[in-house]
């Protein structure tokens, strides 16, 4: 029994688990113009396939244990289809021909097309299975095609010499090599060794960013994109190479790590590199897959510079080709990585650069051309394949190639800016690899001036007014349209007006102004909101208090801010730590005192000090990455811009009604005041319970006839669609949203993402309205806001690149 090779063995198991497929089929497609002997290109083929015995070699089962079968030569002819074919029907038949499924354990690995165009143009397609050849077998399989096709066109066999060794020899020759692994002397034994600590801890895959999130399992569907450098940064390149006495590849290969830590892949960046395998002379003309896989890891920690990186590069693939003889199947098996059927272990993308000369076809009395072939598949999700270009002097006369890419995870568009980005690394380091890697551009020209200046153009003109004087500009609009709904009582704008501008004159008096904090412990209610009001009327910033809270966090609240006093009610108050001057709403004699408060707006006359946009409106306690509760100050500075988005982007008018479903220990409660009172819409308030997700939920949305709701993905989630009207404005905020939530909320209703940190006054960014099964983007800045997505360096990230968000 002949084993396979380790090559092979990871071919055939594929094989085995996912079915005869064209993943692995190699193509050669060639236009030939003159007259075509099809006997003699058929005798012709079936020539090489006697010469070679990978070319007529089968893989049947034995017992589970896979085996080659060399089938005789005198029994064994290659199936080559003569057809006759159109110009306009030519493509879809090279693709149904290149897209053959080998059944490789009972059918030989090579097949070929004869498409006969007219009498003097044709195009052959020669089909072979790459467990039995590699790239470098085109050149023995052209020569001796070559050969074969003028001695039969003269009537004779082929005469050539023996070949000395076949590929059967090279699969036994491959075992006596490496030797036993439990031979810690051995060539196998050293080499795992030497793979086991250089890709100890890989990552598991490469974090480029996509166009759609990894399947399941690849489909291996690919296209490819020609890519070409120019003759001057070709011979820049070089000389970059001779200085740093590195390769062309080095040089390449450090450009690519480059690129891709630029674009948020991280500082561990393993790239697959084929090998042509062939380490002794006699291997050289024979066709069989030994190319062997070597995973080249390049450190771009610490922001080298380009040299520096190249220096690195050298070193470890250096390394790497001293130890070239393990089989990366071998490899993969020893460290066995968490398997998918979703991406190729340990690497998933390559890159080969061809410097062996391009194999020509050549057939007696025929103009043979390369014929563009248009089925690609994708065995990796990025595979760049390069080579160089010379003129008949050997000058460099640039570089040229094609990124295959997986259309699983790519458009075409992806791939020409990732091509563009590619060249202008390329570019930059051959005027200058002195600098860093993480100053070399990568964004095209223009690019930087879209993304900083054109996708934040928001500048939008917006009153000058603080959210008193904005809201008191709607109470002069409509004093008595509807301000507050809660349960079977309302207020009017009027009537909420005046009832805070009594309280803001109290506070006055007790002191509070700006700067000055105050608690407000109130359940859900119309003293509430009237409250919150009337702190910000006066001047003050009003500090929310859950009672629901843990004892030890509201001390610790009310001990770091300090607030001048304390808004509440008796029940609640004696729930909170003491030690805080409180007003309660409910006693009587501070009832007295506020009915004989002056009913007109407080102005900076009669406030402590003036109101500035700088002043504190309200201070949020978020839970904090240390675990102790950190106080956000948030000014009145962005308020007008966020009411003005508000009513840009949510449909608001004066009939609409808005739900108070956030708790006012969080931000959105802010959000939702504003987008009610400085709309001139109603805000609708509502007991915790009646907010439960549900039918309670839904009973208050119907009972108050609501029509905006914000609310977190995962309350949404929890909702019976049929529960909450067609028409409703829902906002999605505080988390992010499945792209099966939009689906299932987005017909008929306006479906917007909102985002934004409480440092940023609630709100950066929203989306436009969001429709079908989409993951919902967080949009774009709202008015008067710039957003910035920045890398370590603080330097623009192209669009889809991870980064950190900056907002300004």
């Amino acid at each position: 029994m002949i084993p396979l090779s380790f090559a092979q063995q990871r071919l055939w198991f594929l094989h085995r688990l996912d079915g005869p497929s064209a993943t692995y089929n190699i193509p050669i497609c060639l236009r030939l113009a003159g007259r075509v002997d099809d006997n003699a290109l058929e005798q012709a083929l079936c020539d090489a396939v006697v010469r070679h015995e990978s070319l007529r070699t089968i893989f049947p089962d034995t017992d589970d244990l896979p085996q080659q079968v060399v089938l005789p030569a005198e029994s064994t002819r290659p199936t080559m289809e003569v057809l006759d074919a159109s110009e306009a029907a030519l493509a879809a038949q090279l693709d149904r021909a290149a897209g053959h499924c080998f059944e490789i354990a009972s059918e030989i690995p090579i097949r070929a097309w004869l498409f006969h165009l007219g009498a003097d143009q044709h195009v052959l397609l020669l089909l072979c299975h790459h467990i039995a050849s590699d790239g470098w077998s085109a050149a023995p399989l052209a020569r001796d095609l070559r050969t074969a096709y003028a001695a039969r066109l003269q009537g004779n066999a082929p005469t050539w010499a023996a070949l000395p060794v076949q590929y059967a020899d090279y699969t036994l020759w491959q075992r006596e090599l490496l030797g036993d692994e439990l031979d810690p002397d051995s060539t196998s034994a050293r080499q795992l060794a030497y793979w086991q600590r250089t890709l100890a801890d890989l990552p598991e895959q490469l974090q480029l960013p996509t166009d759609r999130p990894r399947p399941v399992a690849s489909s291996y569907h690919g296209e490819h994109l020609p890519i070409l450098i120019d003759t001057p940064i070709h011979q820049k390149l070089a000389v970059l190479a001779r200085e740093s006495q590195t390769s062309l590849f080095m040089v390449l290969q450090a450009a690519l790590a480059t690129l891709f830590t630029r674009m948020g892949a991280g500082t561990d960046i393993a790239l697959g590199s084929a090998i042509a395998g062939r380490t002794d002379e006699a291997l050289n003309d024979l066709i069989g897959f030994f190319v062997n896989t070597l995973v080249l890891r390049t450190d771009t920690s610490g922001n080298p510079s380009f040299r520096e990186l190249l220096a690195r590069v050298r070193e470890t693939n250096l390394s790497a080709y001293e130890h070239q003889d393990l089989p990366f199947e071998r490899l993969v098996e020893v460290l066995n990585p968490v398997r998918s059927m979703a991406r190729h272990p340990l690497f998933q993308v390559s890159l080969v650069f061809q410097n062996n000369a391009r194999t020509l076809f050549a057939l007696q009395d025929l103009e043979v051309s390369a014929q563009p072939l248009g089925r690609s598949t994708a065995k990796f999700d990025l595979s760049f394949t390069l080579w160089e270009q010379f003129d008949k002097q050997g000058k460099a006369q640039g570089i040229a190639g094609r990124i295959e890419f997986a259309t699983d995870l790519f458009d075409r568009p992806t791939i020409e800016q990732l091509s563009a980005r590619l060249q202008r690394v390329l570019e930059v380091i051959a005027v200058d690899p002195s600098q860093p890697i993480d100053h070399i551009e990568i964004l095209q020209p223009g690019e930087r001036a879209r993304i900083l200046l054109d996708w934040n153009d928001t500048a939008h003109p917006v009153p000058e007014a603080l959210l008193p004087a904005l809201f008191e500009q709607q109470v002069a609009r409509a004093p008595d349209a509807i301000a507050l709904v809660f349960e079977d009582t309302t207020l009017t704008y009027g009537e909420l007006n005046a009832r805070a501008n009594q309280l803001a004159h109290h506070l006055i008096a007790q002191g509070v102004g700006p700067e000055s904090l105050v608690a407000l412990a109130l359940p859900r209610s119309l003293e509430m909101v009237i409250s919150l009001l009337a702190i910000l009327k006066a001047g003050g910033a009003y500090l929310p208090l859950d009672v629901d809270y843990p004892k030890d966090r509201l001390a610790f609240m009310l001990e770091d801010a300090s607030p001048i006093c304390m808004i509440s009610d008796s029940a609640t108050a004696r729930l909170l730590p003491p030690g805080v001057p409180t007003l309660c709403l409910d006693d009587t004699s501070l009832t007295a005192l506020l009915a004989a408060a002056p009913l007109a707006n407080p102005t900076d006359h009669d406030r402590v000090r003036p109101l500035r946009p700088a002043n504190p409106a309200y201070v949020i306690y978020t839970s904090g990455s240390t675990g102790r509760p950190k106080g956000v100050v948030v000014s009145h500075a962005g308020v007008s811009s966020l009411s003005a988005s508000q009513v840009q982007h949510l449909n608001l008018h004066r009939g609409s009604r808005v739900l108070q479903f956030a708790s006012l220990s969080f931000d959105a409660a802010f959000w939702e005041v504003v987008q009610a009172l400085l709309s001139g819409a109603a805000l609708v308030l509502a007991r915790a319970h009646d907010l439960l997700p549900g039918d309670a939920l839904a009973a208050t949305v119907s009972k108050h006839r609501v029509t905006h709701l914000t609310i977190p993905p995962i309350a949404l989630a929890a909702q019976e669609s049929g529960g909450l009207p067609g028409d409703l404005n829902l906002v999605i905020a505080g988390e992010s949203g499945t792209a099966q939530l939009i689906e299932k909320w987005s017909h008929g209703r306006q479906l917007i993402n909102a985002y934004g940190p409480t440092e940023a006054t609630v709100c950066a960014t929203m989306s436009a309205p969001l429709f079908g099964l989409e993951n919902p983007p967080i949009g774009h800045p709202i008015s008067n806001t710039q957003v910035y997505v920045l890398d370590a360096a603080l330097q623009p990230v192209p669009a889809g690149v991870p980064g950190e968000l900056y907002i300004a």
